[in-house]
Parts: C-alpha cells; structure tokens; sequence
C-alpha cells in the first residue's frame, strides 16, 4: 500500500503505512483504514485515510468506479460524503482493484449502537437528517454532478422493469432452495406495474439506517456504501428506506427511527418530489424482492467456496426468513 501511494505522491518521502486494520462488516468490498505519515517540504505530514478493495466474491458484484464517481458526484454537495482519492481498476498493486478515500473519522455507523436506547433522545433528528438527505440525492440532476458519463439512463417508463429483471434474473442464478413467497411478490409487481419515474434521479441503492456515520447530537456526517447507485425512480431509495427488514425490531418505525408518514414527509419536502403511495407501496415490495436477491447472492457466493467469509452467510442466516416475512407484510398477507 506505502509503495503504490509513494507512486501517487512524487513529492512525498518517506511514505509509510501505519495502523492498518479491517473494519469489520462489510460484505461487497473488504474495508481497511489506517494512517498515511511522509515528509514533504522537509515536514512531517499524516492522513487518515480508507482503503476498499475488492473481495474473492462479494455479496453483489458492482463496479468500483460506480461506487468512486457516485462519492466524487456529491463532494461539497448538501449530501455528506468522504473524498476520494484514488482508484485503481488493475490488480497487480493489490492483487484486486481497489480505491482509496479520505476516513471521515470519530463518529459511528452501527445502527444497533444508534437504536440501543442511549441515543434515544436524538432520533428525529436523525431521521430528519436521514431523509433529508435522501431528499437531496432525489432532488439532484444525475448531469449536472457527472453521474450520466458512468450510468446508464434509462427512460422514465422503463425504470421498475429494468430493476425486477435484473433482480429476479440473479434470484433465478443464487437460489438454493424454492423461494414461493418472493415469486409471488415478482407476480404481484409484472401484473401491477408503477406509473412512470417523476424524474430520473440519481438511486443510491442501499440508503438505510447503518450506512451513514452520525454522532451523538444526532448529526450526519458521511453517506457511505454508494456500490449499487444508478439512476432511476425515485421512490426506489425511499421504498429501500422504508422497507420493513430495517425496523430493526422497532415495529413501526422506519429504520428504526421514525414513523413511516414522517419519514415520506421530510423526503418530499427535501426533494421538491411527491410519493404517490401506491406507487410507493410498488417500490416498497421490490426492494423486498431486491433485498431477498442480496441475501440468496450472499449465501451462493459462501456455497460456492469463492468467498468463505463469515460474513457472506451472515447475511442470509440471518435475513432470508425475515425478508419473507416483510414481503408477506408489505402485501398484506401476514
């Protein structure tokens, strides 16, 4: 790592890495942070920097520079996000590709810590902050921030049936076991399809409680884990968002903080949008289906020896049952 970065830097000397750990969690890409010391201008200097590489298999295959212009796009934006630095797509540095941005260090990002019941008092806030935020990203032209150069753009009719396809499609791939529930729901969304994007917006695809850092007053300071960003409708993040796998056991509340009429109404008084809710109760069930499709990838990836990780089985020990459940919930069918 000190010899690729001492290439980056020529008027640096002295490079060297320290402190390098793993950050444990993470299932699409390995995370590290650690300190970067070196001389410059005969002066000691230090960063504390994140290195995220790519694993043997992952929990969903995406490109990484998806995921490092999807950051780049919102530097010094309204939407909190840690700067990159560099990308590497070969992999004679690392043996994987990799990129490296800066750590926005001090706060937290585990929603279990959040909803322990000793930040209680601050939770609208970080609801507020959540979907407003969320808001921001809506609200957002994918041109104007340079998304459309890397994403492709489909037209606003075609945006849920490009998304089921592909989700259903790596059901069809992973599944170990029949999926009758999750079929049902794929029946469901062909026959009922959703009335056109409003717009087309940049998705971050996973915004959910535990993928932004927070601090104790309830502040928001870093959206984290862009690998599955497109563009598409809208409503796609809100549904994700409110889906009811991340109640994380607070029945009721929308990732675990506030009610779900709350969190719709902060969205659109962010983003200038509307959540029709019918359109909305759409996309809320196919990010069930979506969700489901991560966790039957996460176990065939461990299944199929490319990853033994604990953390790709983790996923679907925990979540395969429970994701039924939402679906079965979401169609009233519980």
């Amino acid at each position: 790592m000190a010899a690729y970065i001492a290439g980056k830097m020529p008027e640096a000397t002295d490079v060297a890495v320290v402190d390098m750990e793993r950050i444990s969690g993470g299932a699409s890409r390995e995370t590290y942070r650690f300190r970067l010391t070196w001389t410059e201008a005969a002066a000691p200097r230090e960063r504390r920097l994140i290195l995220r590489r790519d694993p043997p298999a992952s929990l969903i295959d995406t490109e990484r520079r998806v995921e490092f212009e999807a950051y780049r796009a919102f530097a010094d934006s309204a939407v909190p996000v840690p700067r990159m630095l560099w990308l590497e797509e070969e992999k004679a540095a690392l043996d994987h590709p990799f990129f490296i941005a800066e750590e926005i260090a001090g706060f937290q990002a585990s929603p279990q810590v959040l909803l322990s019941g000793a930040h209680e008092a601050v939770l609208p806030r970080v609801a507020e902050r959540k979907w407003t935020i969320l808001g921001e990203i809506a609200r957002a032209d994918p041109e104007a921030v340079g998304l459309t150069r890397w994403l492709e753009a489909p037209v606003p009719d075609a945006c849920w049936k490009r998304e089921l396809d592909h989700w259903e499609a790596l059901l069809d791939r992973d599944q170990a076991e029949p999926l009758p529930i999750t079929r049902a729901a794929i029946r469901w969304l062909r026959a009922n399809p959703p009335p056109p994007a409003q717009k087309l917006s940049v998705v971050h695809g996973d915004f959910r409680t535990g993928n932004f850092l927070y601090d104790e007053a309830g502040a928001i300071h870093g959206v984290l884990d862009w690998e599955m960003c497109h563009l598409g409708d809208p409503l796609e993040d809100l549904g994700w968002s409110l889906q009811p796998i991340w109640t994380f056991g607070r029945e009721g509340k929308a990732g675990g903080l506030c009610s779900p009429e709350e969190a719709v109404a902060i969205w659109e008084r962010a983003s200038g949008l509307k959540a029709d809710p019918a359109a909305l109760h759409w996309w809320t069930l196919f990010n069930c289906v979506k969700g489901q499709g991560i966790w039957v990838g996460s176990a065939a990836a461990f299944n199929g020896g490319g990853n033994r990780a604990p953390i790709m089985i983790y996923p679907a020990w925990w979540l395969i049952n429970a994701q039924d459940r939402a679906m079965m919930k979401v169609m009233g069918r519980l």
